[in-house]
């Protein structure tokens, strides 16, 4: 069984530079052209966090130790062939993905820049560069993810399962890892593929650079929240850069926000991490959940400082007591009111207060009360 890579590497992959490493120059267009980095206000988040201590783990087509990523890789492994080398990446996706979540540039504002630039990528080798991969192949990943205590996930593909891939799946959410995963591209998929339908899977969709539904993104009602997904740069094979369009893009954008939520609070489970993204979308669309954007755009700073009930959480008040809040400014105990609470199939399911007040999180409303 098959598992598409977004066609981010496939069609909408393009080398800034045709034949040679990017120039000081090149790499400070780049920084530029990343316009997502202040759509989200990256440069504030990144005051709170930078993804310190934490390892992203990104099954793809390998990763190529561009200068702007170098310090954040780790060896990783090719499943394909045993071996224990992932730092290899001929086809530039896994490279571009990798980016995303982690690159940390160069000196001042040159090369590109991940939303976590300080946490660590996990490289693993699960597809060829004829961007398919074998779902057993992506199980396989998944599963040495799993050894390597990887806090969260970043698949940029989707597709159809197999026994394997589904147990491998849920294993890694029984073992706490932030699972995250595109929900696939028109017009090649029509449905939102898997691993993003897996309950429990951060399943997203994209938006373009101003924020409305990315065309070419799937929808559906496993989507849980969306990230910029049109014409997205990052790194590239022998020091090149990339552009892209895609939920390939906008996943590995999701595993950088959730990387830095992890470690803001290092103690928080991932279910809450997961709570944390949804409850603080900027909703679009419909009020509420919809199929184009799930709960909303995430909004990172948000994410990061907001009061959050906890998962499960119950009341006819919008803004939850004080005793009551999840996330009181603490990196050491952001998630001690938190643990052992519903799973997050409850957030889906539940009713009352809690989702009301998600709910009413509109575009042109407020940004919800934050400890600081």
């Amino acid at each position: 069984m098959r598992i598409a890579l977004s066609i981010f590497a496939a069609v909408s992959l393009i080398s800034i530079h045709a034949g040679q490493p990017a120039a000081p120059a090149d790499a400070s267009r780049v920084r530029q052209d990343q316009w997502h980095l202040a759509f989200l206000k990256v440069d504030e988040a990144h005051k709170i966090s930078r993804g310190a201590g934490v390892l992203v783990a990104v099954p793809d087509t390998g990763v190529d130790p561009h200068p702007d990523l170098s310090r954040n890789l780790l060896e990783g492994k090719n499943v394909l062939t045993g071996t224990g080398d992932g730092l290899h990446d001929t086809n530039s996706h896994g490279t571009a993905m990798a980016g995303l979540i982690a690159a940390h540039g160069s000196d001042g504002e040159l090369g590109a820049l991940g939303l976590a630039p300080e946490a660590k990528i996990l490289p693993i080798i699960s597809s060829r560069s004829d961007n398919y991969g074998e779902a057993d192949t992506l199980a396989e990943a998944i599963d040495f993810a799993v050894t390597q205590h990887a806090g969260v996930i970043s698949i940029s593909s989707a597709g159809v399962t197999s026994e394997k891939l589904t147990r491998s799946v849920k294993n890694a959410l029984a073992a706490d890892i932030v699972v995250i995963a595109g929900v696939g591209n028109l017009p090649e998929a029509t449905t939102i593929g898997y691993p993003a339908a897996e309950e429990g899977v951060i399943a997203v969709s994209g938006t373009d650079q101003v924020g409305n539904h990315a065309s070419i993104a799937v929808t559906g009602s496993k989507i849980d929240v969306a990230a910029p997904a049109v014409d997205i740069y990052s790194t590239s094979y022998d020091g090149k850069y990339s552009k892209g369009t895609g939920t390939s893009s906008a996943t590995a954008i999701v595993a950088g926000a959730a990387a830095l939520i992890r470690s803001k609070y290092p103690n928080l489970p991932a279910q809450e991490v997961a709570h944390r993204l949804t409850a603080t979308a900027v909703d679009k669309g419909p009020p509420g959940r919809d199929d184009q954007y799930g709960y909303g755009v995430i909004d990172l700073v948000a994410a990061l400082t907001a009061d959050v009930p906890p998962l499960g959480f119950e009341s006819s008040n919008v803004t939850p007591p004080a005793s009551a809040e999840a996330a009181p400014d603490k990196s050491d105990d952001g998630s001690a009111t938190v643990r052992g609470l519903a799973t997050l199939g409850v957030l889906v399911a539940a009713g009352g207060g809690y989702l009301f007040w998600r709910c009413r999180r509109r575009a042109d409303d407020p940004p919800p009360r934050v400890s600081r």
